[in-house]
């Protein structure tokens, strides 16, 4: 019993680490304690251990996918606590003493991380130490190593026998860092307005009415007033679902914004949904003028698995798991990520996008001076993936020395500055207008410039290292 009650204790401190418990600290309790039961002498079961406290780990802080399908949910925790499994029998056999299995366990559990960002599904990377760790020191590597940087540091940390030396280079990186990074104010501002129209939580599209979440946004947003210091209003993701087979340009619905652009004399960021054929539907922002033209549009590239479309759909449908939900699936879009609006470049990250770094960094490189994320989370209930997409704005943030604006029909909506700090962020369900002043940025950080790929090669170096080491290992034990 206590093989199982041990490493179950220690996935959910890890777990409650993660948003919205927040818990930061818990996160090097519950891996030091993971580590000591795998390194002892008498754990003929990595596998088993590593599985237990994954599990731990991921089923509370991956709830949120309860919602969109129980099936996918308990699958998807299996396969990431299965890929860690695989991690800690791989560093079982890597080891040769106790000091080697904690090296070796850093490097392959930080790779296993990794892989989770990318895999399955085009990668699932919530309730990862990076979000876990944004309220605590170690989110300061974010700009110069992003959340590689920071799953290695964290693992790192719990996991050596040597942990003074660990926090002493870690802080080395984190203070130095920061010489490396060129991004810098540009001199101009924005003050930008984001609409919150509020409503419940735990909907779905196909029970509702897709006209009520246009129609509180329009209402909220007559009742701002002209004000020649606004330069921009930014609606959430897909409040404007396009029926039949028509465009968003020739509805309704555009006349309506515009009306609104008019009035105001600002530019709309809007999140719409249009028909793709029978079996698929965009889902895109679009930058409205207040003359009317449809200046700059994105079309959202990375899609959530069984949110807006359904892996392995026909085996989920033969087993009787509900795909009616998601009846058909998002086609995804093949543009950059960003769009241009007021007079400088904004990069666009539509909801579950946030959560991949290079998504954002994509529209880095083209030239965006600030961050856009339109979401929708009125499909979960409770709040688990909304605190931690926060979380993952304040990462972006962090890692491109940019503000992120996030906005969301039920909330959170919030204003997340270069330094990863908070402003105005909204209640949930509540309807919201909130008015905040940005600086445009410039420049790049060491991770913008480097990416995902090169701290995962980084770590492959490493894993190499330690077979080296056991083989000479191994070599001086022979001779």
């Amino acid at each position: 019993m206590k093989k199982v009650i041990a490493p179950l204790l220690a996935g959910l401190y890890v777990a409650a680490s993660m948003p919205p418990w927040g818990w930061w600290p818990l996160a090097f309790l519950g891996l030091a304690i993971y580590t000591s039961l795998a390194t002892r002498p008498d754990n003929t079961s990595p596998f088993r251990t590593a599985f237990i406290f994954f599990s731990a780990w991921f089923l509370p802080a991956m709830a949120w996918m309860w919602f969109l399908t129980a099936p996918g949910y308990i699958a998807a925790v299996c396969i990431f606590a299965t890929i860690h499994g695989i991690a800690a029998i791989v560093a079982k056999k890597l080891s040769y003493n106790t000091s080697s299995h904690r090296a070796a366990l850093v490097v392959c559990h930080a790779l296993a991380e990794a892989i989770r960002l990318s895999f399955p599904f085009g990668g699932v990377p919530l309730a990862t130490l990076g979000i876990s760790q944004v309220s605590g020191p170690l989110a300061k590597i974010a700009p110069i190593a992003g959340v590689i940087g920071i799953t290695t540091a964290t693992l790192w940390i719990s996991m050596s026998s040597r942990k003074i030396r660990a926090i002493l280079i870690v802080s080395a990186i984190a203070i130095i860092g920061p010489l490396f990074d060129t991004t810098s104010d540009v001199g101009q501002s924005l003050n930008i307005t984001t609409v919150q129209g509020g409503g419940p939580q735990g909907t779905h599209a196909i029970d509702t009415n897709p006209r009520d979440a246009f129609n509180a946004h329009l209402a909220a947003t007559k009742t701002l007033s002209v004000d020649t210091a606004r330069d921009m209003v930014v609606w959430p993701e897909n409040v404007i679902n396009i029926s039949g087979d028509g465009l968003f340009v020739d509805s309704d619905e555009y006349q309506q914004v515009v009306a609104q652009a008019k009035r105001l004399q600002v530019p709309f960021v809007v999140g719409i949904t249009e028909n793709a054929g029978a079996d698929q539907f965009t889902n895109a922002q679009v930058v409205v003028e207040p003359n009317g033209v449809t200046s700059s549009r994105y079309d959202k590239v990375r899609r959530v698995p069984f949110g807006e479309y359904i892996p392995l759909r026909s085996v989920l449908s033969a087993i009787g798991a509900p795909t009616d939900l998601v009846p058909r699936d998002a086609r995804p879009g093949d543009a950059r990520g960003w769009v241009d609006v007021a007079g400088t470049r904004a990069a666009v990250a539509i909801s579950w996008e946030i959560f991949f770094g290079g998504r954002v960094n994509e529209g880095v490189v083209d030239g965006a001076t600030f961050v856009i994320n339109p979401t929708n989370g009125s499909s979960y209930t409770w709040t688990i993936l909304q605190s931690q997409q926060i979380a993952s704005s304040r990462l972006r943030a962090l890692e491109q020395g940019r503000w992120v604006v996030q906005v969301s029909p039920t909330g959170f909506s919030a204003f997340v500055g270069p330094d990863g700090a908070v402003y105005d962020r909204t209640g949930i369900s509540n309807r919201t207008i909130s008015n905040h002043q940005i600086s445009l940025r410039t420049g790049r950080t060491p991770y913008s410039r480097l990416g995902n790929n090169a701290y995962f090669w980084a770590l492959l170096v490493v894993l190499a290292l330690v077979v080296r080491q056991r083989s000479r290992a191994f070599q001086r034990a022979a001779s």
